[in-house]
């Protein structure tokens, strides 16, 4: 167990954790962040070469520090973006280490028990001692699931990397936001044969507020499916996924198979609250998933100690989870000099 007790551990090194971590070290707060993967691990998990939505202005650490080369930033400049706020300021960040178990053992004192591999393969263990805890997870841990037979074959994913691999293949993706049109529209531009499976719902929406395909995906999307190189499908249900098929049903009750040799199904993903709930923090049901109750002021859970901030919240934007922590870390810091109490 390391010795000293941290005013504050911060789980996630996405963007929320990192800049929690700045306000932390400007507050002079003792801390460390956790993360089970690497530096803005999310960020990592997009398409390789993808162009983000946003501008810089939504995205960056500091204004006026993300300068990508075209209007929007790739993938890859984000993740410089990010790594090189940690090294500027010397962010103290623990990567590839992930919290197993944390443990209110006295009052104002939290035990957190993590796991973690050294160079050669063997898992090691450490014990933090923390006042308080701050999780800054994202939405990408459990990627939400058909519930179908064959959906546990190899030739299906639930995260699309790039479409090089499936040249000249048969390629299924389903879903109907933004990551599955930009799925089917990389598959498609780049040689797949790719059927998109959508619902007319989503197919039809035209409002960015409800979550609409942007324009800049569904205009270079249109013109695959009028040239004949992408078909969508607009479905009920997936029924089955088998080796060389997947039979689906469509909207109008019809059955059909079609050959396939992959499948992507992209249909959103939820946090994973296990932690929180073992500590007894409240949950509720939120627009998409499951989500922790905490208040909207302090963002503090029910459980004094614990705050939560970051895409699993409500603040499902970038900007929000950069500026949430920048409030919640001076009241932390405040409620070190004061007893925490309810």
């Amino acid at each position: 167990m390391k010795s000293e007790t941290l005013d504050l551990l911060i789980i996630g090194a996405g963007p929320a954790g990192l800049s929690a971590a700045d306000v932390a070290a400007r507050e002079a707060l003792d801390y460390l962040v956790i993360e089970k993967g690497t530096i803005a691990n999310t960020i990592r998990q997009y398409p390789v070469g993808r162009t983000l939505f946003s501008t810089p202005n939504e995205l960056e650490m500091q204004e006026g520090t993300l300068r990508p080369v075209r209007e929007k930033p790739t993938r890859e400049e984000l993740l410089s973006h990010y790594i090189h706020f940690v090294l500027d300021r010397n962010l103290r960040i623990s990567s590839g280490e992930e919290v197993i178990d944390i443990q209110h053992s006295e009052p104002e004192i939290f035990l957190v028990q993590t796991k973690g591999t050294d160079t050669l393969g063997q898992q090691i263990t450490e014990t933090y001692r923390t006042r308080r805890i701050l999780f800054a997870i994202g939405a990408m841990d459990h990627p939400r699931r058909l519930n179908i037979p064959g959906e546990d074959l190899l030739k299906v994913h639930h995260r699309f990397v790039e479409p090089y691999p499936y040249i000249r293949k048969e390629a299924l993706v389903v879903g109907g936001g933004n990551s599955a049109a930009e799925a089917a529209l990389f598959l498609s531009e780049e040689g797949a044969r790719t059927t998109m499976a959508i619902w007319r719902e989503d197919w039809e929406n035209r409002d960015p507020k409800a979550g609409a395909m942007k324009h800049w995906v569904r205009t270079p999307l249109e013109r695959e499916i009028a040239e004949g190189r992408l078909r969508v499908i607009l479905y009920k249900q997936i029924d089955e996924i088998t080796a060389r098929e997947v039979t689906l049903t469509t909207e109008t009750g019809e059955k059909r198979t079609i050959l396939n040799d992959v499948v992507f199904v992209l249909v959103g993903s939820d946090a994973d609250l296990t932690l929180l709930k073992e500590l007894g923090v409240k949950t509720t049901a939120g627009k998409y998933a499951e989500v922790p109750v905490y208040d909207p002021e302090t963002f503090e859970t029910n459980v004094a100690g614990i705050y939560v901030a970051g895409h699993f919240t409500n603040a499902r934007h970038i900007k929000a989870a950069i500026d949430v922590p920048r409030k919640i870390v001076p009241l932390i810091a405040q409620s070190l000099v004061a007893p925490v109490g309810r």
